[in-house]
């Protein structure tokens, strides 16, 4: 199995699956993968860079597996100019400035991290007074710019792809149902951009209180009708047949068993998956949710599936447990950090190299960062079927194909 993080359009170079990283909370850096240059390499010694995720607290868990997947993609793509500094952001984003502050008085000249956006708006000023970039792993946009890069899953790209691609295949009228809270209002509002710059109509947008996701009244209103009791997503509505609502795409974005909810009420209102076509968000993308009766024949954008299966295969070989979905980011940033310090030069980590506009190819696919700081990537569409999800429209082979 192979992972490479190069420039695009450069020719990958092979790596064999690494042994167990080791336990010293500084990874050991192995040959690295070669690519093309950005600059010139010198016989300067290796650059110090920050990994600030959470090693206590409530999202310790997943911190202490995203330090496991950037020591992986040390021994992957090679770091023998770059020395990775782990620190704790614990719980607040008064810990996480700390522990920025110590990184950056250790000599860091890049950070990765950190996770939430109270931390990352914590961590700004420290590392602006320093001059240090940050790619931190927020997926807050009004955070972005200056020095300040988002590396999240950005959930407006997802429903700018999925629309499109739904577009190309003649629908026209599109809905949303959504929770009502930031996240669901993001999610309306750039379902209304991206219709409108598509050429499509916005028939309804309904939100639902996220504590009590239980919307059978929203589905009504949505739809026009009340769910059908004792009618179940796989047998159809058939009391209550024809077509419903006036949209003919109905965007869901919500995740696990909320969204199972959701979605078997819908059909069971009588919503004809051959007439209106659900569409997902990033939330979707969770084997929890895969082969869904109420939810075949959906579609959503997320990152192309190969690529990561393979990560997740070494992640398993070497840990011994699943990587969370967000470790996909460390490995990712923590594989950029060590391209750009093998072979930036002294200064390896300027806006120039991190800005590089052929971008890089990681494991979550194409990803490239813009001037004003936010991650653009390459997204696949996926679709629901009963034995898991299945891409029906590939990422771009580059971004010269993008078109969202």
């Amino acid at each position: 199995m192979a992972a490479t993080l190069v420039g695009c359009g450069a020719p990958p170079k092979t790596v064999s699956a690494p042994p167990p990283p080791p336990q010293s909370p500084k990874a050991a850096p192995v040959a690295p993968v070669t690519g093309t240059p950005l600059g010139p390499p010198t016989g300067a010694g290796p650059v110090k860079v920050a990994l600030l995720v959470p090693q206590s607290g409530p999202n310790a868990d997943l911190g202490k597996s995203m330090l496991e997947a950037a020591q992986l993609a040390l021994f992957e793509t090679g770091g023998d100019r770059l020395t990775l500094v782990p620190r704790d952001t614990g719980a607040t984003p008064e810990s996480a400035a700390n522990a920025a502050r110590a990184a950056i008085g250790e000599g860091a000249k890049l950070i990765l991290g950190p996770l939430l956006a109270g931390e990352v708006e914590a961590v700004r000023v420290p590392a602006q007074e320093a001059h240090v970039p940050v790619i931190a792993f927020s997926t807050a946009t009004q955070l972005a710019g200056g020095n300040i890069f988002l590396m999240g899953f950005l959930p407006k790209q997802e429903v700018q792809r999925e629309v499109g691609f739904a577009r190309e295949r003649g629908l026209q009228r599109f809905a949303a149902l959504a929770p009502n809270t930031p996240y669901g209002h993001l999610m309306g509002d750039a379902l209304r951009d991206a219709a409108t710059q598509a050429g499509g109509t916005i028939a309804d947008i309904e939100y639902f209180d996220a504590r009590a996701p239980n919307a059978v009244a929203v589905v009504q209103r949505l739809t026009g009708r009340a769910p059908t009791a004792g009618v179940t997503p796989a047998g159809g509505p058939a009391a209550q047949p024809g077509p419903v609502g006036g949209f003919d795409a109905l965007l869901l974005p919500e995740g696990g068993d909320v969204l199972k909810g959701l979605a078997r009420q819908v059909r069971q209102a009588g919503l004809d998956p051959a007439q209106v076509r659900l569409l997902g968000s990033g939330l979707w993308d969770d084997p929890a949710s895969a082969g869904e009766p109420a939810l075949l024949s959906g579609w959503f954008a997320a990152s192309p599936p190969e690529a990561r299966a393979q990560f997740d295969q070494r992640f398993r070989a070497t840990y011994g447990h699943p990587p969370p979905r967000l470790a996909s980011l460390a490995f990712d940033a923590a594989a950029l950090a060590a391209v750009l310090a093998k072979s930036g030069g002294p200064d390896p980590f300027t806006p120039d190299a991190i800005q590089n506009p052929r971008g890089f190819a990681g494991v979550d696919g194409l990803f490239r960062f813009t001037a004003d700081g936010l991650v653009q990537r390459g997204l696949a569409v996926l679709e629901v079927g009963p034995q898991g999800n299945t891409v029906v429209s590939p990422a771009p082979a580059s971004f010269s194909d993008l078109t969202y």
